[in-house]
């Protein structure tokens, strides 16, 4: 009996390592955006072929995660998480990561934002949102600098709002995309992302404008950039293209293409190279000036 009660025990202590391992430190209660309703009443109005997807009903709450660093040092990161603007890949893309950024004393935050279907300023909106929160929050989080960070589509969320942001409160102060989805040129866009971004049929002004690529000004904040050669989902030339666009506008940018990974890896151990490109961001982030 007694040896079964000890086997018990290591099991469960063996079981809730693995869970804080895998989700990393718990945050402060999850902030709602929009607690007193969406701004875009058409969006909250949407039409019927909308409301009958089945999604989890989070998708249509979007929220701000907080993991607060316990020894701050002025740092705090805003997290997209990738999913096509379809779902949200939230946990090897989102909270997965606090752990290791609370461990460099960056308060991190994962945003949760809403699904678009063709309502294209929807995520943009959440992600200013955001921003304004932290800000708001900054001196309780001990917080100084905030940039945003984003993998895929999240990616093209956090690009877009280093080139779309619409006050000097909500301007992120860096940028760190994984694999990112940049530009919604037919091309050489994800089209998935496009589609539930832009609608089926988007005008030529509205695929210009969520061009990432196409809207960097020397305001953008400074940029580094991950991703992979063999990505068959996002073809590197989106990262390729903003990279020129940067540093064609005098804006700091770093780039770092892996020989193999594929996409959509994040957090995953079974990335060869995930030890080279969190030292790479660490250092990068070490060096920043603002």
């Amino acid at each position: 009996m007694k040896k079964t009660l000890i086997t018990l025990s290591a099991l469960i202590l063996f079981t809730l390592t693995s869970f804080a391992q895998m989700f990393g430190p718990r945050g402060v209660a999850p902030i709602p955006l929009w607690p007193d309703g969406f701004p875009e009443k058409e969006y909250e109005a949407r039409p019927d072929d909308f409301q009958k997807r089945v999604l989890p009903k989070d998708f249509m709450e979007p929220k701000l995660e907080i993991y607060p660093a316990a020894k701050p040092n002025g740092l705090c990161i805003l997290e997209c998480p990738g999913g096509g603007y379809t779902m949200l890949s939230d946990s090897h893309e989102g909270r997965q990561m606090a752990q290791w950024f609370n461990s460099l004393g960056i308060t991190y935050c994962v945003l949760e934002y809403r699904l678009p279907f063709g309502f294209s300023y929807v995520p943009l909106h959440d992600a200013e949102r955001a921003m304004s929160i932290i800000r708001e929050h900054a001196e309780e989080w001990g917080v100084e600098h905030i940039g945003v960070m984003g993998c895929s589509a999240g990616g093209h969320l956090a690009s877009t709002l280093a080139t779309h942001y619409s006050t000097p409160e909500t301007r992120p102060e860096f940028q760190i995309l994984l694999y990112p989805v940049i530009t919604m040129e037919e091309s050489y866009t994800h089209m998935g992302s496009r589609n539930n971004l832009l609608g089926q049929n988007p005008s030529e002004e509205l695929v210009n404008e969520f061009c990432n690529e196409k809207q960097v000004t020397s305001e953008t904040a400074p940029a580094i950039m991950i991703l992979s050669t063999d990505d068959n989902t996002v073809d590197p030339k989106n990262s390729i293209e903003y990279f020129y666009a940067l540093k064609k506008a005098g804006v700091s940018a770093s780039m770092h293409i892996y020989p193999i990974g594929g996409h959509g890896y994040g957090n995953m151990d079974h990335f060869v190279y995930k030890r080279e490109w969190t030292a790479e961001v660490e250092k990068w982030l070490r060096e920043l000036s603002f």
